[in-house]
């Protein structure tokens, strides 16, 4: 059973003891220290809110500053392909020579992904890892063992631990033997 306790509540006509000079100043210490506590709680909650847009401000900051600096690095590559482009319009340009700065600029671009931490995943000749390897088919040899990769079709990169992109590959597969048929 439920049983309901009735809380003594004075009667709106009837008079509330009158409080001691104690009591009232315990009150206001009270009042006094609630206040003081929500003061606090405001300022911190300003504090946390200011942090957090700081935070994010900085965070862009960096972020932007990364990605200048990268882009930094390809200009001059972009420059050197807007002169290759340029050169080819020329009467005197020879594919010989075209050739020869495409080359340099292949070579420039592969330094700028290199100086930022950028790695080729070389694949041929080790054994297929789904991990860094993406295979697309498969070719039946005997010449190397089941597994291997034969063939590269795209080159795969990673930036320190995390890989880019897996290379794409074409995979060894042994030759199955036939029957013999009589």
């Amino acid at each position: 059973m439920n049983e309901t306790k009735d809380t003594q509540v004075p009667a709106p006509d009837q008079a509330a003891a009158p409080l001691t000079a104690e009591q009232i100043e315990a009150l206001r210490t009270q009042a006094a220290q609630a206040a003081d506590n929500y003061d606090r709680l405001l300022r911190l909650t300003a504090d946390f809110d200011n942090f957090k847009k700081r935070a994010a401000r900085e965070r862009d900051e960096t972020r932007r500053a990364a990605i200048e600096g990268v882009l930094t690095k390809f200009l001059p590559v972009l420059d050197n392909f807007d002169m290759a482009l340029a050169a080819t319009g020329q009467a005197n340009a020879s594919v010989e020579t075209l050739k020869v700065g495409i080359t340099m600029i292949h070579s420039q671009l592969r330094q700028v992904f290199g100086d930022s931490g950028v790695e080729t995943i070389d694949a041929v000749g080790q054994p297929f890892d789904p991990a860094v390897h993406e295979a697309v088919s498969q070719q039946e040899t005997s010449e190397v063992p089941d597994g291997q990769v034969v063939q590269q079709l795209r080159k795969g990169y990673r930036l320190k631990e995390k890989l880019l992109r897996p290379a794409t590959v074409v995979v060894a597969k042994n030759a199955a033997t036939q029957p013999v048929q009589s």
